[in-house]
Parts: structure tokens; sequence; C-alpha cells
């Protein structure tokens, strides 16, 4: 009869990587603050085109205002997180 607990273990070469998935990573693979930027800019820019008829200043400070602002919440956001 066979005796498999006398075998050499198969794959040991893959052994190494068994508990390498286990581990949590805290980092997150998108940042909030990206996000947010990239959306209160678009909210700015749809604000603003809406609120002044066009004008390509107001518009453009709008979009600029938006990203700010969304930066800061993102970035809160993400020191919230951690």
């Amino acid at each position: 009869m066979a005796r498999s607990h006398h075998r050499k273990k198969h794959k040991e070469h893959l052994r190494q990587f068994k508990n390498k998935g286990e581990t949590v990573s805290s980092t997150p693979k998108s940042k909030a603050s990206g996000i947010f930027t990239g959306a209160g800019a678009i909210v700015g820019l749809a604000v603003t085109y809406f609120g002044t008829q066009g004008s390509v200043l107001w518009i453009l400070v709008g979009a600029i205002a938006g990203g700010i602002a969304g930066y800061l919440i993102g970035r809160k956001v993400d020191s919230d997180k951690q």
C-alpha cells in the first residue's frame, strides 16, 4: 500500500507564497483625494456654466475652486480612513 506521508511534498517552490496573501494591506489602491478633486472640478464647472450663462473666465474659476474644495474634502476622507 502506498504511504503518501513519506513522499516528497509536491510544488515546494510554491510553499513560500502560501501565507503571502493573508497580510492585509493598509494602503488603498486609489486615494480619495484624487477622485474628489476630479468630481469637485466637474461640479464647479457645471455650476458656474449654468450660473454665468457660459462665461469662460468664471467657468475656469469655478472649476479650479471646485477642484480645490474636492481635494480638501478628499484629503480629509483619506486621513479619516487611517
